[in-house]
């Protein structure tokens, strides 16, 4: 006895446009069977018209999209995005020790670049001193020519026929920033590494961000002999305040004065917390006090009408001290190198559950165009 095997028939599923063909159909058909009958539609045929005219303005709509879908193109994803996404994964990586350094030596690892760039953006953002620092992003040493008039220069004057000109010559100097490589340490906690819900990248990116930021805040502020120059070492123009111990409001108004017009567009005052405290008791002739506040400047407070900045890494009222800087902060020159170079440190926090990621920079900071930034000078005991 044969087998008998049922084949199951298959039949494609119709078109959209055939399916809309027909609706047509049935909706032509309920028309001619009204006509026929020289009647009007009962509820079940009014229903069903009705039905007929929303599932054709589906199809209608359903093509018109597909009709339009053809119009677009695929965009492929880009080596670049794929390159950057690789890099991202391969970093977090080699944070949490799960890959070895990156493209160096077993002692550290360079950032692919986006990443870096976050890095620096970062800094500029936790710290408006290097933000509004004249910063150029390169490597190796620049050097800033100079003009100084200080001694002789050229300059135009009166003269009578046929008498000879007196010339003058003006002085070049230069101003080099170098290459000054800084170690910034961010300790960060492994259980928090190891947990899914969180965004792992920009919280490292923040922990390394800040800790450069702190550092390059101090040495553009003060500086350090030998090493980055700064603000306060690096700056000529200064007021000498005539004590040791207190500040007046005359000394902010000569310090104000010393910096040209055309500079104070963009001028501000930089000081320490104890420095502004003082400067807050500080009244005018009529018993008014020299500082304003007003939120819409970014800090909070002006003094004689130039916002005030307050910095921890600015030294405190005492002998000596530079303690007050005003003027327009793009006098400051920087190079800050775009590449940062990251070192995982997991045997050394490895008591505290904890890793150290270091970020290595290399920066230089001094002042170039002296006459847009002013230090006020306590005196000597």
């Amino acid at each position: 006895m044969k087998k008998l095997v049922k084949k199951v028939e298959t039949r494609s599923m119709p078109t959209l446009v055939e399916q809309r063909n027909n609706l047509l159909d049935e909706m032509e058909g309920l028309l001619s069977k009204t006509k026929a009958e020289t009647r009007s539609f009962t509820d079940e045929e009014s229903n069903r018209f009705d039905e007929i005219k929303k599932e054709i303005g589906k199809i209608d709509k359903t093509l018109a999209a597909e009709e339009e879908s053809r119009s677009f193109e695929k965009k492929k994803v880009t080596g670049k995005e794929e390159q950057r996404a690789l890099d991202e994964k391969n970093f977090l990586k080699f944070v949490k020790g799960e890959e070895r350094a990156l493209d160096v030596g077993q002692n550290g690892g360079i950032i692919p670049d986006h990443i870096a760039n976050r890095i620096i953006d970062k800094v500029k953002e936790l710290s408006p001193i290097v933000r509004m620092a004249n910063t150029f992003y390169v490597g190796g040493n620049l050097v800033f020519p100079l003009y100084d008039e200080g001694t002789s220069s050229i300059s135009a004057a009166y003269v009578e026929d046929m008498q000879e000109l007196t010339e003058g010559t003006g002085k070049f100097t230069t101003v080099k920033l170098e290459n000054f490589i800084i170690g910034s340490l961010a300790k960060i906690s492994k259980s928090l590494m190891n947990r899914s819900d969180v965004d792992l990248l920009p919280f490292v990116i923040n922990k390394v961000a800040e800790a450069i930021a702190n550092f390059l805040e101090k040495e553009y502020l003060v500086g350090t002999t030998g090493k980055i120059g700064g603000l306060l070492g690096t700056a000529t123009q200064e007021i000498n305040a005539p004590s040791a111990t207190a500040l007046t409001a005359d000394e902010f108004i000569d310090l104000q004065m010393e910096v040209p017009e055309v500079f104070q567009a963009g001028a501000i005052w930089i000081m320490n917390k104890k420095t502004f405290k003082a400067v807050r008791k500080l009244k005018n002739a009529d018993g008014e006090y020299l500082l304003n506040k007003n939120v819409n400047n970014g800090f909070g407070w002006e003094l004689l009408d130039k916002p005030v900045y307050v910095s921890e890494s600015m030294p405190e009222i005492a002998a000596s001290e530079k303690v007050v800087v005003y003027g327009d902060m793009t006098g400051l020159y920087a190079k800050l190198a775009q590449n940062v170079e990251i070192q995982v440190l997991v045997e050394k926090f490895a008591t505290q559950h904890a890793l150290g990621v270091v970020g290595y920079v290399e920066a230089d900071a001094k002042v170039v165009e002296q006459q847009k930034i002013a230090v006020l000078k306590m005196a000597a005991v």
